[in-house]
């Protein structure tokens, strides 16, 4: 699944509006929106911000390139 699915699919069995999403996550509603579209590009930590808030962890992995 991609994010704007996880994220989208998380908010509503929580039973959360996009405007309740972004309030307890300290975003703008436009933010949401957009990160649910699967358009704009939000940084890390405004992702971060927004998992947190759906109980969501982010794995991360670092690929070494040569």
């Amino acid at each position: 699944m991609r994010l704007k699915e996880v994220m989208k699919l998380r908010r509503e069995i929580l039973n959360l509006s996009q405007q309740d999403l972004a309030e307890m996550a300290g975003v703008s509603l436009s933010t949401v929106k957009d990160i649910e579209r699967g358009k704009g590009n939000p940084s890390l930590s405004t992702v971060g911000k927004i998992l947190e808030v759906l109980g969501i962890e982010i794995e991360y992995k670092i690929r070494q390139t040569i």
